[in-house]
C-alpha cells in the first residue's frame, strides 16, 4: 500500500505555531498585568486622606481635644467641632462623616454608620481608641445603621457588584460572537433583554437567597438593572470598533478600574488619589453608594447623584450604539456599492462579448 506524499507548505512551520499562540496570550497576559496594578495599587496600602471625623461639644476640653487630634493626624484626618449629638448624627446620616467621638471621662462614646463602610469606620475607631486608651477607659461605639441580617459588614452589596459586572461583560462576548450577523437594534434588544435576567438573577440571590438585600428589593433591583443596561450597551457597542479587544476593554472599564473605585471595600479616604477621584464617577460607585443609601439612609445621602452617575453611563452605552450603527451602516453600504460595482463590470463585460458573437455571426453570414 502506498502511502499519500505529505505536502510539507500545507503543515504549519514550530515558528509560525509559536507566533499565532503568541498572538492570543497577549490578551490575558495583559489581564493579568491590568488587575496586578489595579488591585494593588488601590489595595496594598489604604491609609487615611482626610478621613472625615468630629469631636462633639463646646466646651474647651472638646475644643482643645479637636485641635491636639488634627495637629498629631495631619492630612490624615479631616477634624470638625459640631454643638451637640443631633448635628453629629445628622451628618452621619447625611454621610458627611465617618465618626462623631462624644467626650465623657467614664463613658467616651463613638457614633458611626457602618452601612456607610465598615473598613472606614475600623479606621476611624482606631483613632479615638487611641485617645480612650490614654484615658484608661473603653470606647462604646453606637452604630446608627442596622446592617442586613446576611450581611453584618455590608460588603455584601460589593459581591453583588461582582455578580452583577460579570453576567453583564460575560453576555456581551457572547453577543458579539454569536450575534455578529444580527443587525444592531436586534443585538440591543438582546442586550436589554439580558441586562433584565442579570439584574434579576442578582437581586434574587442578593435578596430571598442570601438576605443581603432584605428592603426595598425593588429599588435595588432597579438600580441593578440600570447598571447591566450600562454596561452590556457600552460593550456591544464598542464590539462593533474593537472586534477581539473588547473583551480586553471591558475587563479594564468594568473589572480593574470599577471594583477598585466602587467604595465596596475601601471608600476614597482610604485610597489614594486616582482611585478616589475615579469614585466620584464610576458606574460601579453609582450602584454601590445608590444602595447603600436605600438600605441604610432611607433613601437620602446623595441618592439622586449615585441615579444620575448610573443614567450617564446608560447614555454613554446609548451614545456607542449609535456610532456602532451608523458605522455598521457605512460598512454595509460600502460593501453593497463593491457589489454593484462587480455586477456592473460583470455585465459590461457579458454585453461586450454578447456584442462580439455577434459580429463575428454577421460576418460569416455575410461571407456565405
Amino acid at each position: 500500500m502506498s502511502s499519500t506524499p505529505r505536502n510539507p507548505a500545507a503543515a504549519p512551520t514550530l515558528g509560525h505555531s509559536l507566533k499565532h499562540l503568541a498572538v492570543h496570550l497577549i490578551t490575558p497576559l495583559l489581564m493579568c498585568l491590568g488587575m496586578a496594578l489595579a488591585y494593588q495599587g488601590a489595595f496594598h496600602q489604604p491609609e487615611p486622606h482626610h478621613l472625615k471625623v468630629a469631636v462633639v461639644g463646646t466646651t474647651p476640653q472638646a475644643q482643645g481635644l479637636a485641635q491636639a487630634i488634627r495637629a498629631k493626624a495631619g492630612d490624615a484626618l479631616d477634624v470638625r467641632t459640631l454643638p451637640d449629638r443631633a448635628a453629629a448624627e445628622q451628618q452621619l446620616k447625611d454621610r458627611d462623616l465617618v465618626g462623631a467621638f462624644v467626650p465623657d471621662a467614664r463613658s467616651p462614646e463613638l457614633i458611626v454608620a457602618k452601612g456607610n463602610s465598615d473598613t472606614s469606620v475600623v479606621a476611624a475607631t482606631a483613632v479615638f481608641t487611641t485617645v480612650t486608651d490614654k484615658q484608661g477607659v473603653p470606647l462604646h461605639v453606637t452604630d446608627l445603621t442596622t446592617p442586613a441580617k446576611g450581611d453584618p459588614t455590608g460588603q455584601g452589596l460589593f459581591f453583588l457588584l461582582v455578580a452583577l459586572s460579570i453576567g453583564s461583560y460575560a453576555s456581551v462576548a457572547a453577543i458579539g460572537a454569536a450575534g455578529a450577523a444580527l443587525r444592531l437594534r436586534i443585538r440591543a434588544l438582546v442586550g436589554l433583554a439580558v441586562s433584565l435576567v442579570v439584574s434579576v438573577i442578582g437581586i434574587v440571590t442578593a435578596g430571598p437567597v442570601f438576605h443581603v438585600v432584605d428592603h426595598d428589593v425593588a429599588a435595588v433591583w432597579a438600580l441593578g438593572w440600570l447598571y447591566s443596561a450600562g454596561v452590556v450597551f457600552i460593550g456591544i457597542g464598542l464590539h462593533t470598533f474593537l472586534k477581539r479587544w473588547t473583551t480586553l476593554t471591558m475587563m479594564v472599564l468594568f473589572v480593574m478600574l470599577n471594583f477598585t473605585t466602587s467604595g465596596g471595600i475601601y471608600r476614597p479616604e482610604l485610597q489614594n488619589g486616582f482611585f478616589g477621584t475615579l469614585h466620584g464617577f464610576w458606574t460601579g460607585a453609582g450602584f454601590m453608594e445608590g444602595a447603600r443609601s436605600i438600605l441604610y439612609f432611607d433613601g437620602g445621602a446623595g441618592l439622586g447623584g449615585h441615579v444620575l452617575t448610573l443614567v450617564a453611563w446608560l447614555l454613554l452605552g446609548g451614545a456607542a450604539m449609535v456610532a456602532a450603527a451608523v458605522y455598521e451602516r457605512r460598512g454595509r453600504r460600502s460593501v453593497a456599492g463593491a457589489l454593484l460595482e462587480a455586477q456592473t463590470a460583470q455585465t459590461a463585460e457579458t454585453a461586450a462579448a454578447e456584442a462580439e458573437a455577434a459580429e463575428e455571426e454577421m460576418e460569416e453570414a455575410v461571407g456565405v
